[in-house]
Formats: structure tokens, C-alpha cells, sequence
């Protein structure tokens, strides 16, 4: 592997700066300029927005002013609470205010300085009320999000008395995003300019959810089907494999566990070896593999959300990097929230794209709804019939090493990830708690009956474990179980 392009990668990553390519292959100078995905978290279509200035209100006419000069409407959770609102008084700045007992676990997903939905959907929350809310005709229309203010609220406080750094995504069968928490956060009625804060963005308090970092063994996922898919169901697995002056482990390589052996597939993909799908990928070849991720999974272009657009990366220069493309390393990257897409996938067979918009409304009447939200259950891709069972078995087969108590009316699918990253190791849990009446086709006006009916596809991400005394994913189960207590029980 050449050491010295790598260490360009991990120092341009890490400053949060670079423009990875999707699906690129070599490169004159082994970085690609097209595209600024890492430096764009909440920009439509990928490229970075300008905050709106707030303009102060300007005196009545007989008319509905144009929606540039609203003042910014409301913004409701999934249920009808109150998450956002502007205050303004006569000569002074108008202010975007956060409710209280929402501000912090909202922070970072909502604000301007984070460059959250105030700002991706500051348009429609300007566009004229079909009422006009005060005398001056100041304030927009509202809009409500598919993110339930208790869940959200819940799994913050949670990740907060565990101190667990990183993020936790739920998604509904639908598309729609339930929660989106990164801990920490921060107090945005505390901060005093509202303007777009880089060091928020993207510090210690960004949006984990919707930042790009490698996904270790939760791509195996991915990996399982294409093996599938070109028939290799079994390979020999040494527990180490030497190469070209270095080597790939498999996590228990040196625990004495059987090795060397004739591995399967199902085998491979439930005790997470290495070495079957980096010899696998080898195999099939970097063509092949590419075309199949972009193909079953989308993962080489980008999936444009309401949101903003999910840019995933994945580059092969050399033999090597294709052999770790297999478990999630080398140069792949992607967000938490396109785990939780990948996760629907598994277990239902289609990607749907997430969304966060469920409609505007009246601000004068938050009951009133005046316009549709983003498309649900809108498919992006698929896992072809014939490979989706061998997959869900592995799934099961991962849960059953987990130490985790599944709710009466549920099954878990599951796979963990260990991920080396450029900042420290990262685990993640990627799972689809399933309804057992739910066949992944339910559309739904609101969420108050999803409970009964529904499931939940919940991605766990712990950017600290050695801090919980964590070395791999599957370490990590009684906190899942945690996470899945809370999203079941609401």
C-alpha cells in the first residue's frame, strides 16, 4: 500500500476538507476536486448554503409581502410540538428561539450555526402564511418534521448519562427519519450570533449522523450480497493473510478460533471475517464490485434528500485497496444515516430515501396542514429477490451473539462494525428491529399508530469507546438494547 497517499487521505479527512470522488478510480494527483460533500453538511445537493440574513420587519401593506421578506415561520415535530420559533420586538434583531426542553438535543440538527434545517428549509419557511399572523403580515408559513421531539429528546439524555460520543439514527420503514442525535450538542438560545459556526458544524458538537467516516464491518452487509451474487460461498481463511509486504487480521485471528479453515459465507458474514470477503472482492474485481455497489446499494452516487444529498465514497488504486473496500476501510466512507437506508434494505429488499419533511403548515393553526411533505417509501434501490434470504439469515445469526432482549412482536436483524478511522476506533451497531406484521409497504398520514405497526431501523454509532472499555462492536449490545428500549416503547 503506498503510505504516503494514505496519510494524505487521513490528514485531508480529518480537517473535514476534502473532495472525495464517488466510486473514483486513479487519479493523476490521488485526490479528486469535483465534488464538496465533507465541507457541505446540510446544503442541497451537496454544495454549502449561505446563511440567510434575518431581516427586521418593515411596515404593513395591503398585500402578502413576497416570501424573502418573512421572517422565518415555525418548525412542529412529528406530533405537533413546538421546536423553533422567532421572536422579534420593534428595533431589535429578530431571533430564532429553540423551546426549551428541546434546544439541546435539537441543536445541531435545527440551527443555523450548524447549518441545520432552519437553514436547508429557510424558503418554505418564509413563503407566505395563508393567514397572516400578525397585523404586519411578519412570519411565514411552518413546516413539521418526521422527528419525534420525546424520541428525540429521550435518546439524547440517554447517550448523555452513558456518555456515549457519536450518534444514533432511527428510521421508519417509510423513509422518514424518527430521531437524528449526535452528543454532545449545545445550547443554541445561548449562543449569541445565529450565524453559521463552522467550529459548531463540524467540532466536537456537529451532526455525527450526517458526517462521512468509514463504516468497518457494517459494510459487510453490501459485501454479503455480492458474493452472493457472483457465487462465492466459500473460501479458505488462514485468520491472517500476508501479501505484498502486509497483511489482513480477522478481529480474533489470534484466539487460536479454528484456524486455518474452509470458510462460508454465511460463516464469513456472521463472525466477520476479513479475510472471506477481502479474498472475495479479489475475486469478483474492481469493475464487478463497483458496479454492484452503485447498481443494489447506490452507494456511488449521490442519494439527494430533502436534507441534502448523502455522498458516500469508495476509491480503488490498487489490489489492496480493493481487498479492504470488502470491510468498510481504506477509502470508504459514509454517514450513519445511509447505514440506516442500507439497513432497511437488508431486511425489506428496497432503499428508500430518507426524508425529514412532512409538511408545512399554518402557522396560525399548526393543525392546518396547507402542503405536502417529501415523498415517502420512494425506492432508490434494490437487493434482487434471489439474494435477500441468505442475507437475513446472517443477520439473525449475528443477533444471536448479542446480548440483547428483543421486544414480544419483534425481530432483530443485525450486524455490528468495528472501524478504524482517522481519529480513533469508531463501533457501530446497524439494525432493523422488525414488526413482525410489518412488510415494509405501510404508508402513514401521521406516526400516532406506528408504534403497533411499524418498525425501526436504529443505527448506533460510538466514536469513544475506549472510554466504556470497548475494543468491538458487539461490546457495545447493552447499550443498543438501551436505545431499542426507548424507540420501542414510544
Amino acid at each position: 500500500m503506498d503510505i504516503f497517499r494514505r496519510h494524505i487521505s487521513l490528514l485531508a479527512a480529518a480537517a473535514l476538507t476534502a473532495a472525495f470522488s464517488s466510486c473514483a478510480t486513479t487519479v493523476s494527483d490521488g485526490v479528486d476536486h469535483n465534488l464538496s460533500a465533507a465541507t457541505a453538511t446540510y446544503a442541497a445537493k451537496g454544495e454549502k448554503t449561505t446563511p440567510p440574513t434575518t431581516e427586521a420587519p418593515t411596515e404593513a401593506t395591503t398585500e402578502h409581502k413576497k416570501s424573502a421578506e418573512h421572517l422565518r415561520g415555525n418548525i412542529y415535530d412529528c406530533k405537533g410540538r413546538l421546536l423553533m420559533t422567532t421572536k422579534y420586538e420593534e428595533g431589535e434583531t429578530p431571533r430564532r428561539i429553540s423551546a426549551d426542553e428541546y434546544a439541546v438535543p435539537f441543536a445541531n440538527i435545527l440551527t443555523d450555526m450548524s447549518e441545520g434545517y432552519d437553514t436547508v428549509f429557510s424558503e418554505q419557511l418564509r413563503e407566505d402564511n395563508p393567514t397572516p399572523c400578525d397585523k404586519d403580515d411578519t412570519i411565514g408559513q411552518s413546516i413539521q418534521l418526521t422527528i419525534d421531539g420525546e424520541v428525540q429528546k429521550a435518546i439524547y439524555n440517554y447517550m448523555q448519562s452513558m456518555n456515549i460520543v457519536g450518534s444514533v439514527v432511527v428510521m421508519r420503514t417509510d423513509g422518514s427519519l424518527m430521531s437524528q442525535v449526535s452528543y454532545p450538542s449545545y445550547d443554541p438560545n445561548a449562543v449569541a450570533d445565529q450565524s453559521y459556526d463552522e467550529k459548531l458544524a463540524w467540532g466536537d458538537c456537529g451532526n455525527k449522523a450526517f458526517q462521512n467516516c468509514e463504516p468497518g464491518s457494517c459494510f459487510k452487509i453490501m459485501s454479503e450480497v455480492i458474493a452472493d451474487k457472483h457465487g462465492v460461498y466459500s473460501l479458505y481463511d488462514e485468520g491472517e493473510w500476508s501479501f505484498d509486504g502486509t497483511s489482513i487480521v480477522n478481529w480474533d485471528h489470534d484466539t487460536g478460533y479454528g484456524y486455518p479453515m474452509e470458510r462460508s459465507l454465511q460463516s464469513a458474514f456472521i463472525n466477520s471475517s476479513n479475510i472471506f470477503f477481502a479474498k472475495a472482492f479479489d475475486q469478483i474485481g474492481k469493475e464487478a464490485v463497483l458496479a454492484d455497489l452503485e447498481e443494489m446499494f447506490k452507494f456511488c452516487s449521490g442519494i439527494e434528500c430533502d436534507f441534502g444529498t448523502m455522498n458516500n465514497n469508495v476509491e480503488i488504486y490498487c489490489d489492496d485497496d480493493l481487498r479492504r473496500t470488502a470491510f468498510g476501510q481504506s477509502y470508504v466512507l459514509t454517514c450513519p444515516i445511509y447505514l440506516a437506508a442500507l439497513g432497511r434494505e437488508a431486511v425489506f429488499g428496497d432503499m428508500v430515501r430518507p426524508f425529514v419533511l412532512k409538511c408545512t403548515v399554518d402557522t396560525t393553526d399548526p393543525a392546518s396542514v396547507t402542503g405536502s411533505g417529501s415523498k415517502p417509501l420512494d425506492v432508490v434501490a434494490s437487493i434482487p429477490q434471489e439474494y435477500r434470504k441468505g442475507l437475513l439469515d446472517g443477520m439473525l445469526g449475528v443477533v444471536d451473539h448479542l446480548s440483547v432482549s428483543v421486544p414480544a412482536g419483534y425481530t432483530l436483524y443485525a450486524k455490528t462494525g468495528t472501524a478504524e478511522t482517522w481519529k480513533d476506533d469508531f463501533l457501530y451497531i446497524t439494525g432493523c428491529l422488525k414488526n413482525d406484521s410489518d412488510d415494509g409497504n405501510g404508508s402513514y398520514i401521521d406516526y400516532s399508530s406506528y408504534g403497533g405497526k411499524g418498525s425501526y431501523i436504529i443505527v448506533m454509532q460510538i466514536q469513544n469507546p475506549a472510554a466504556h472499555g470497548f475494543s468491538f462492536a458487539s461490546e457495545s449490545a447493552w447499550y443498543y438494547q438501551g436505545i431499542m428500549d426507548i424507540v420501542a416503547g414510544k
